[in-house]
């Protein structure tokens, strides 16, 4: 059987003859940017229908789709087009299909040349408006949501538009530097009191700069910029997972797909115009600040203490530039959270410390020792066969904790965005008798079962996995064949519903040597494989319902697979042939309703259920005031609320957390590393969704006892 790569190649090598044929006159010319693009944009459209998991049909109906998806990404903020202009551009609405079949970017050239000029134009605005202060007292709002907005009829009403944006920017500076000051006013400092006057010009000075900055970043978006962001909006209808690489872009590619971003380790993609954080690397020091997640959008950069740049806009690797540093300097981030929230994240750069993006395990001695063990990530060296693996990583934890006598355990799968598909069939593997564990089922093809196939188990005691929203692709693999099995029970939040595998096609390897003299092309990643649960369904968009919900922040925002634009839909296949868990026995209403008690007493789910219920409203309500006294009681509200949460997360029952002792040898006298310890110790001590997952092992779990004669694996 030829594999996807193989048989990609053959078929844009039988296109590529054909091409030649019709288009000879094309190749007997020198090299020209139009020749490049049209057979760049037949290649793609070959690849797209003929490697992809569920291709789809090119027709009106498809031309629809890329041309508002196009048009959203062109000017989501509504700052630069009329409503006019949109209108004028409605007429390629359903020729983007004809125009595609031919090699032709007619509509893409006119938009581009459009966009390029009402941004020009759009220059005056600012440095006019800038240019005198704004009144604070007066009682009007602007809505921060792009998508609710609606394209300004005239330039009049674009100008307005463009004063109301930059009046709340410039409030929003003038509240920093409001609070700035009573900061130093309350520490004695009175050398920089300023008047009201003074902060407000201060403020608009600050805007000014970022906006002269963004302008300089913009202008140098090019024609192959702009053709990248039109050729993902025709990938993302098809999925929006695939997408099209040029050649600068994949050689940034392990910035975006490892997230190995030096500096702070984050991944990021641009979006919309917009930068967004799709993951966080491990034992990063995103990952160790803890206060930057997957979903948030990053609207500035500052260095340190230094004025923040405005990066909505700008262009992926140019806000890269300005996140990356050295070792030990600062970068604060402000970021739009997805209820609609800013927050400025302070991150020191440093280097990734690998050790916390390991499995590491503790013991809960809360009546009954409880195992505890924490995988960020299903991580596999597969260049190094000395390397590190997260299924033999973990099959030692458990060793070490079944040796500690540990009578249940905690597998915490929370923000552990997937990785190693064979790792995580290995450890699902630790936890039942040999059989299926997933599905994956190509477009064309039967679906394949791959089996744990060693018939020992390691550890058949009490069992809960933690998951959460950011839980996903072999994080969801693994929690939902333990619940299919009925083996361990799901606690937390749904998860994300990534049910997709992509590959990689490189463009210049697929199409035969004719086509050098054009080459680069990029790659083309394309989702050619689905995953399916062991009962059938598949975890795309559905992802897995835990056994037991626990109140979350943010359970009341979507979030996840489905949230994003043309998701592959969630679908059913015959299950394959496995037996539940028999040893023990799981009741798992009766957990269900012991755990629904509990959490109806406990203080801190309380709160962070009336925390959830806020950002839910304050995510439904975008409308932000530009009445400065309104605006600072808004900002105040929202700080004593979130402040209130804490203070409660804080005087929580902590929880009897300790390291292994032979954990805290392997510290030696490392700083450092005794430093991490303490802190994945402390945070762990404070729990209270752990807290939970104890309980509901002590609790509810007791009749799936240890034997004491568990098999080594």
């Amino acid at each position: 059987m030829l594999s996807l790569t193989t048989r990609f190649k053959i078929i844009l090598s039988v296109f590529a003859v054909i091409l030649l044929t019709a288009s000879f006159i094309l190749y007997k010319s020198d090299e020209t940017p139009e020749g490049k693009n049209q057979i760049l944009i037949k290649a793609l459209m070959q690849g797209l229908n003929s490697g992809h998991y569920q291709p789809e049909k090119v027709d009106d109906a498809f031309s629809q789709k890329v041309f508002d998806l196009y048009v959203q990404r062109l000017d989501f903020n509504k700052k630069f087009l009329l409503a006019s202009d949109v209108q004028n551009l409605r007429k390629y609405r359903t020729a983007i299909d004809d125009q595609l079949r031919e090699g032709s970017l007619e509509f893409f050239d006119v938009s581009a040349d459009l966009i390029a000029q009402r941004t020009k134009e759009s220059q005056a605005f600012y440095k006019e408006i800038l240019s005198q202060p704004f009144d604070f007292s007066v009682n009007e709002t602007i809505e921060t949501d792009g998508e609710k907005l609606t394209y300004a009829k005239d330039r009049a009403a674009l100008k307005e538009a463009w004063r109301k944006q930059l009046k709340y920017q410039t409030l929003v500076r003038l509240s920093e530097i409001k609070k700035e000051q009573e900061k130093a006013l309350e520490k004695g400092d009175k050398t920089d009191t300023k008047t009201p006057e003074q902060m407000e010009k201060e403020a608009r000075e600050k805007v000014r700069k970022s906006y002269e900055g963004l302008y300089e970043r913009m202008e140098r978006i090019n024609a192959d910029d702009r053709r990248t962001t039109f050729i993902n909006a025709i990938t993302n209808v098809y999925d929006p997972h695939t997408g099209y690489f040029p050649p600068k872009d994949k050689r940034n590619f392990d910035i975006e797909f490892t997230g190995r971003l030096e500096g702070i380790g984050a991944s990021l993609q641009e979006q919309d115009n917009q930068i967004k954080v799709m993951d966080i690397v491990p034992g990063s020091p995103s990952y160790m600040q803890g206060d930057l997640k997957p979903g948030d959008v990053i609207q500035k950069v500052a260095q340190g203490d230094n004025d923040p740049v405005l990066v909505e806009g700008m262009r992926l690797d140019d806000a890269i530039q300005l996140i990356r540093g050295k070792k030990g300097t600062e970068v604060r981030l402000t970021v739009k959270k997805p209820d609609g929230s800013t927050q400025v994240i302070p991150i020191v750069r440093d280097i990734i410390v690998l050790e916390e993006g390991y499995a590491q395990s503790a013991i809960i001695d809360d009546q009954e020792k409880i195992g505890y063990i924490k995988l960020p990530g299903f991580y596999a060296d597969f260049q190094n066969k000395d390397g590190r693996f997260s299924g033999a990583d973990v099959k030692k934890e458990v060793e070490k904790l079944k040796a500690a006598g540990m009578e249940g355990l905690i597998l915490d799968l929370r923000n552990n965005g997937g990785g190693s598909l064979s790792d995580a069939i290995e450890m699902a593997g630790l936890f039942v008798d040999q059989g299926p564990i997933v599905q994956v089922k190509t477009a064309e093809g039967k679906a394949v079962v791959l089996n744990d196939r060693d018939p020992q188990v390691q550890y058949d005691g009490p069992l809960v996995i933690m998951v959460n929203a950011n839980s996903a692709s072999a994080s969801e693999i693994l929690a939902a064949a333990m619940q299919d099995y009925k083996r361990a029970v799901i606690v937390g939040s749904p998860t994300y519903g990534k049910g997709t595998v992509q590959q990689f096609f490189e463009l210049d390897e697929a199409l035969p040597s004719q086509f050098d003299a054009f080459k680069p092309f990029g790659a083309l990643k394309l989702t050619t494989q689905k995953f399916y649960r062991i009962n059938g369904g598949t975890t795309q968009l559905r992802g897995v319902t835990p056994d037991i919900i626990l109140p979350d922040a943010y359970h009341y925002i979507e979030f996840g697979e489905k949230e994003q634009e043309y998701p592959l839909p969630f679908d059913e296949i015959a299950p394959a042939k496995y037996k539940p868990w028999s040893k023990g026995n799981l009741n798992l209403a009766k957990v269900q309703t012991n755990s629904k008690n509990r959490i109806a007493t406990n203080a801190s789910f309380t709160l962070i259920e009336e925390s959830a219920g806020r950002l839910k409203k304050q995510s439904d309500n975008t409308e932000r005031s530009l009445q400065l006294e309104k605006y600072l009681a808004e900002e105040a509200k929202a700080e004593a609320a979130s402040k209130r949460f804490e203070a409660a997360q804080e005087s929580a029952p902590a929880l009897n957390v300790n390291r292994l002792q032979q954990d805290l040898q392997a510290l030696g006298s490392d700083t450092s590393k005794v430093a991490r310890s303490r802190e994945f110790v402390k945070n762990l001590k404070q729990d209270v969704y752990v807290e939970e997952a104890v309980a509901i092992i002590q609790s509810d779990l007791k009749p799936m006892s240890i034997t004491g004669k568990q098999q080594k694996k």
